[in-house]
């Protein structure tokens, strides 16, 4: 019920008020955990550059592009067909001279890779049931085990600009054994927001905020609607600049 894929038309183009994403070769679509996490990462330090780790079909950068200022814009996507998708996307949108994706698995990207950014965000795969499935692409964007959240940690503090902020999201659920990883490699959270699909459903996604440097975490709330289609206008407001109907 909380949180649900926006696209009831899947292979087709998803519009923006300042762009649009084909995702018809993405294994995972454009659905409200992106979204979230691409208008609520934080810009205030006005970031030179921002790394996207797992792309998908590029939102997260194209977001960040709109929102920010930002000189250097890189994606990062193992995926074939999702790698050939973002870079599609890239092309199409209008901040292409800023955006760039990598057909790379994050371990060979930090190996390659010496400059770090000062912005790095990451919804990364989060199902990490048992069972596998028949489409191995989609099994590849949605099971943690092809991003365990300590090699993605682990990578991002390698990638991360001293003064730079890492903002990912997750489930609920896994909010505390996260920190606890991220403390592991000096990464301590700054801001949380917490998000509710309605006033009465449990929270079920943790926004995460993190730094090098320890300081009082700054802990919120969302809730997106008050009934079904009529959203918050907290919601409202964290996403009007993309959604066409917002």
């Amino acid at each position: 019920q909380t949180i649900i894929l926006l696209s009831v038309f899947m292979d087709k183009p998803f519009k923006f008020k300042q762009f649009s994403v084909n995702q018809n070769r993405c294994a995972m679509k454009i659905g409200t955990d992106s979204v979230l996490l691409g208008a609520w990462a934080s810009i205030e330090k006005q970031p030179f550059s921002i790394l996207d780790i797992g792309s998908g079909t590029g939102v997260l950068a194209l977001m960040l592009a709109q929102r920010s200022s930002a000189e250097v814009i890189d994606a990062l996507e193992i995926d074939a067909s999702a790698f050939e998708q973002c870079v599609e996307n890239f092309e199409n949108s209008p901040w292409a001279d800023r955006l760039f994706c990598y057909h790379a698995s994050l371990k060979e990207f930090v190996t390659e890779i010496d400059d770090t950014y000062n912005l790095i965000v990451s919804n990364p795969p989060f199902y990490s049931e048992d069972y596998k499935t028949e489409n191995t692409q989609r099994d590849l964007a949605r099971f943690s085990v092809a991003l365990p959240f300590n090699h993605l940690l682990e990578s991002a503090s390698k990638l991360l600009s001293q003064d730079g902020l890492f903002s990912v999201i997750i489930p609920f659920k896994e909010e505390e054994p996260f920190i606890a990883l991220a403390s592991k490699v000096k990464l301590f959270p700054t801001r949380i927001l917490h998000v509710k699909g309605s006033s009465t459903s449990e929270t079920k996604r943790s926004l995460l905020e993190f730094s090098f440097h320890k300081t009082k975490t700054d802990i919120t709330e969302l809730t997106i609607e008050t009934a079904r289609h009529q959203y918050t206008t907290d919601y409202i407001n964290l996403t009007k600049d993309f959604y066409l109907k917002m």
